[in-house]
């Protein structure tokens, strides 16, 4: 049997809207981080009734530096966002000696899609995009 070399790869993409107003905070060193949830909803057709279903995920967002700003700034509760980033795990313990665990995503970049009510008669665009100037970001492995 041949050796398989395997690349390695962890990026998601989600679109889906905000679930509340985004929270943000700053690091110690005063690095702005933003953390939100959106909702994203999967639609799909049962086999054995043949009904439409829906499943609706919840998904917590992190975004740092410039774009954590403007997440801050232009979103909102309910404001529709496509997500490009990667998915990273936590672990901590409470105050009460129990473990929990979180899996979030680490965004790389935000795109805003709602239409902002200034640009509309202004003819700007529709949308945000900014990438995240991470360092966690710079020392990610790609797989080409």
């Amino acid at each position: 049997m041949s050796q398989l070399r395997l690349g390695y790869l962890n990026s998601v993409y989600l679109m889906g809207r905000l679930v509340a107003d985004p929270e943000l905070r700053y690091t110690q060193k005063g690095a702005p981080v933003c953390s939100f949830r959106i909702a994203t909803t999967r639609r799909f057709k049962n086999r054995e009734s043949g009904e439409t279903q829906e499943e609706t995920l919840f998904v917590t967002i992190v975004a740092w530096r410039r774009q954590a700003e403007l997440v801050n700034e232009f979103l909102k509760k309910g404001s529709a966002v496509l997500i490009e980033g990667r998915l990273r795990s936590r672990q901590w313990e409470t105050e009460n000696k129990e473990k929990r665990s979180t899996i979030e995503v680490i965004a790389h970049r935000i795109q805003f899609l709602d239409i902002p009510e200034q640009s509309e008669s202004s003819g700007g665009s529709n949308s945000v995009d900014l990438e995240s100037e991470t360092k966690e970001e710079d020392n990610m492995d790609t797989p080409f």
